[in-house]
């Protein structure tokens, strides 16, 4: 019997580090932030106004620096000390949350009863504009936390660096977060968006607290859009780079149509109450942290490539099980199954970049490849909504919400077609130099 293929270096047991700690214990408490906004950006909008277009502006205004920053992210990282660019938006985060919070408390601010038209009070703009600059300094935080990993992690230990990564993200992200923002929230709302901001000044703090330089020496700086030309020409010039970040644009768009028609699939198809939504929910955060933890295994004991495949085989098998038997418990499982393989696909991939992307460029290549990864997410939202409004046309309205599923499960056939022979053990291999 032939042994499975191991696409990518075993890990020698060389210790992480106490820098990487400290990296991984800043990474949760600015997730443990992210989570809190989840809840506190929308909750604060609906307490300005009942319009929903007011209340969509504001999660727009987080996502827009995606679309606008991400590649001049990537030549920032790239030019300056990636450390101080990762404390520097930590610190920018906490200014701003607290200025939001602060001015909250502030007398006739805070409506006593929200608008039901579009609003045109202070606060409203203030909280469009700090969810902007939160925006764009979770871009610049981001890529620059990213491409830090490997300078102070061995490259033969990055698997395992990502995976705990993930994990303690995954947890403080979706598992302790939201809960714990509408806690607070229950206590003062003034006071979750204070403490939001408090989770990245200590985040910060943490960065602050690892030693060393970690400014790349390259070429002399030229024109910024010169340097984006440089590093989108890197990634398109490797074939399985090019085609991991098409590949990612498609699964996330995937994803992204799953979980947006979940939403009223389980209220009404399911007869599922919020509650137990959110219990359903957490096979996302259970699987994430199951991957996280033994992504490095996985990829030993079945190899990369089929690693990958199984990521895109895990949302056709969400999408037809919610079609098929949509029962809480196998929905439940199919979420946990995906949420295992997307994480291990991240390990995987970010493992990859980091190892092999030269340091001068890494941060450009990351920015474009998340550009394309990334910039897909509306369009599956958007293609969610219009396709249950068009069925609803010509079929019951319980069928017309099954049709974000049926599509989903279309695109992950042909998106494993696709990138079936391109992540093939060999494809991989090449890469890696072996």
């Amino acid at each position: 019997m032939t042994p499975p293929e191991a696409s990518l270096p075993l890990p020698a047991k060389l210790p992480l580090g106490r820098a990487f700690h400290r990296l991984l214990l800043s990474s949760g408490l600015a997730n443990l932030a992210d989570g809190i906004g989840v809840v506190a950006w929308p909750w604060l909008a609906s307490l300005i106004t009942r319009d929903p277009l007011a209340i969509a502006l504001v999660g727009v205004a987080q996502k827009l620096p995606w679309f606008l920053f991400a590649l001049p992210s990537g030549v920032i990282t790239d030019r300056f000390d990636r450390r101080r660019l990762v404390i520097s938006m930590d610190v920018l985060r906490f200014i701003t949350l607290i200025t939001l919070s602060l001015a909250m408390l502030a007398p006739g601010m805070l409506p006593q009863t929200p608008v039901q038209d579009f609003p045109l009070n202070p606060l409203y703009a203030l909280l469009l504009l700090c969810a902007l600059i939160v925006g764009f300094a979770e871009v610049l935080r981001d890529n620059s936390a990213v491409t830090l990993l490997p300078s102070i992690v061995p490259h033969d230990r990055l698997e395992t660096a990502n995976g705990r990564m993930g994990s303690v993200e995954t947890v403080m992200n979706m598992m302790i977060g939201p809960p714990l923002a509408g806690l607070v929230i229950g206590l003062a709302l003034p006071l979750a968006f204070g403490l939001y901001g408090l989770a990245f000044a200590f985040a910060g703090l943490l960065i602050l607290s690892i030693p060393g330089t970690f400014r790349t020496e390259r070429p002399e700086p030229r024109h910024w859009l010169a340097e984006i030309r440089e590093g989108t020409a890197y990634l398109f010039a490797r074939p399985l780079l090019r085609d991991l970040a098409l590949g990612l644009g498609v699964l996330n768009a995937i994803e992204v149509m799953l979980l947006t028609g979940m939403v009223l699939y389980a209220q009404e198809v399911m007869q599922l109450n919020s509650a137990e939504y959110g219990l359903l929910l957490t096979g996302l955060a259970i699987g994430g942290v199951i991957g996280g933890l033994l992504g490095e295994p996985i990829i030993r004991r079945f190899g990369a490539s089929a690693c990958l495949r199984a990521t895109i085989a895990g949302c056709l098998v969400w999408a037809l099980i919610v079609l098929l038997l949509p029962f809480p418990s196998l929905v439940w499982a199919a979420l946990a199954l995906s949420a295992i393989t997307g994480m291990v696909w991240n390990i995987i991939t970010v493992s990859l970049r980091q190892r092999l992307i030269p340091p001068h460029l890494l941060g450009r290549v990351n920015s474009v490849y998340r550009f394309f990864g990334l910039g897909t997410m509306p369009l599956g939202v958007l293609v969610a909504g219009v396709s249950v409004t068009l069925a609803e046309h010509v079929m019951p309205r319980h069928q017309a919400l099954g049709m974000p599923f049926i599509l989903a499960a279309i695109l992950s056939v042909l998106l494993l077609a696709g990138l079936w022979s391109r992540v093939s053990p060999k494809a991989l291999a090449a890469f890696d130099g072996r």
